[in-house]
């Protein structure tokens, strides 16, 4: 059946026996105690967007081989895809000869891919996969024609096609001129590619099993070597440090604002908008610029993020309005208003119309249609009917140092300024309190709670109590 890959991009996958994602390595050169499949780029790791690419192949099959750090990797992993361990890691052709124990049955194209590119979509490896069959081939690789080839193994060819692919520490000086360079992605025949990974040899500069000699293998056993050229090089890349995981992420991000961006989102200014992958956003929204959208965050028509808005799971309604604020696990009704400076915390449901001004924080609130909670105030634990009005000021007091208490507030109240609502309690419909009031006990519907010592005014106090204005205290 047709299935898309990341970007919505249309394509028929053709039927894939196996694809082998190779994430065993450990990745020094990121510096870091999190392997190098789990650092994270628009909003998923690496690994899971290699993954996203090959689940789009519809593979009977999808196996992650791992090794170092290998019990966090494969926690990672969902859906059918399932860990092969490697236990040293001897190459990426033992890698791949490791993943295929026991499964000495499978027939058909079994394709390979690292696990730390996380630019591949399924639609390129369709395409692999579409020449791999056109052209009968036991081996097509997917190559690509880069400025800067260092470090790639180059891909040889003669007037008959492919010859084989050499490892850069194992070229010659003309061999690393070669612009054509191997990705480590590939497609393969299932029955030759078990007759080749018996054959390899370690008499190499590692002195591993390199996946890449089964080319030369291929070719010269007589079987038909082919390649596909992607059309974007960048789509090939892979991570090996800190500033190519930065460089990628960039790349992801253009990619992700103008797959928007053709589909009818406003989005103000692309280089400093953030949108992860498995975010949703509808024609005619407006992103504005600073603006971060994450994780599973949805944005419907009409609705203007930003700017200088960070939203992270987050469901925001048509006609909603969110500047300048943070939220988290929020949802923001239609034609709600945000910000500026609020924060909404988990559990946060805003109604209709309903506005969270200036300097407020929402936690576990449920806010009524058209209700508001104007600036400069908590409101944590708590729901409040349509049409209220919170005072600047207030504090909702849910918590007693050792249990949280939720407060109630009706429909068509109005609390006044600088009150500290202490739960729980409840406020009913058409009620009052007056400012400075610390609520303690629940105001009936229609009443006014009044809270607050009554004031007095001291006579002459000043003059008793303080030195005359150019005097020094005794």
């Amino acid at each position: 059946m047709p299935t898309r890959d990341l970007l919505g991009a249309l394509f028929v996958p053709s039927r894939v026996a196996a694809v082998i994602v190779l994430a065993a390595g450990e990745g020094t050169r990121m510096r870091s105690a999190t392997p190098k499949v789990l650092h994270t780029l628009g909003g998923r790791t690496m690994l899971g967007h290699v993954l996203a690419a090959a689940e789009a192949l519809q593979p009977e099959h999808l196996l992650v081989v791992v090794g170092h750090a290998r019990e966090r990797v494969a926690a990672e992993l969902t859906g059918q895809a399932r860990a092969v361990v490697q236990q040293t890691q001897d190459g990426t052709g033992h890698a791949v000869r490791v993943a295929l124990q026991g499964l000495d049955h499978l027939e058909g194209t079994i394709v390979v891919v690292p696990g730390d590119a996380p630019l591949l979509t399924g639609a390129t490896l369709q395409k692999l996969v579409d020449t791999h069959n056109a052209e009968s081939a036991a081996t097509t690789l997917l190559t690509a024609r880069v400025q800067d080839p260092t470090g790639y193994g180059r891909v040889t060819r003669d007037a008959t096609g492919v010859t084989g692919v050499v490892e850069h520490k194992d070229a010659t000086e003309e061999q690393r001129r070669i612009d054509e360079v191997a990705t480590s992605v590939y497609a393969f025949a299932a029955g030759p590619l078990r007759e080749a990974l018996g054959q390899l040899r370690t008499d190499n500069a590692q002195g591993e099993q390199y996946l890449t000699d089964v080319v030369g293998l291929h070719k010269s056993a007589g079987l038909t070597v082919s390649a596909e050229v992607a059309e974007d090089p960048d789509e090939t890349r892979g991570v090996n440090d800190r500033v190519q995981l930065a460089e990628l992420a960039r790349i992801l991000r253009d990619r992700i604002v103008q797959q928007h961006q053709r589909n009818g989102v406003a989005v103000l200014d692309p280089q400093t908008t953030w949108i992860d992958s498995g975010v949703t956003i509808e024609p005619d929204a407006t992103i504005a610029q600073n603006s971060q959208l994450h994780g599973a965050t949805t944005v419907a028509r009409d609705a203007v993020i930003g700017p200088d808005t960070t939203l992270t799971d987050c469901t925001v309604s048509q006609g909603a309005n969110v500047l300048k604020s943070v939220a988290t696990g929020a949802l923001i009704g239609a034609d709600a208003t945000v910000g500026p400076y609020s924060f909404l915390r988990p559990g946060t449901v805003l109604g209709a119309k309903s506005k969270i001004g200036a300097f407020v924080e929402a936690k576990n609130a449920q806010v009524g249609d058209a209700s508001k909670v104007p600036h400069l105030s908590y409101v944590g634990d708590v729901t409040i009917g349509e049409r209220s009005n919170i005072g600047a000021g207030t504090i909702v007091v849910n918590y007693d140092g050792q249990h949280k208490h939720r407060t109630t507030v009706g429909s068509d109240v109005r609390v006044g300024s600088n009150n500290s609502l202490i739960a729980p309690v409840a406020i009913g419909d058409n009620a009052y309190t007056a400012a400075g009031s610390a609520i303690t006990e629940d105001v009936p519907n229609g009443a006014l709670g009044l809270a607050r010592e009554k004031q007095r005014n001291i006579e002459g106090w000043v003059a008793r109590k303080r030195p005359a204005k150019g005097e020094q205290p005794a």
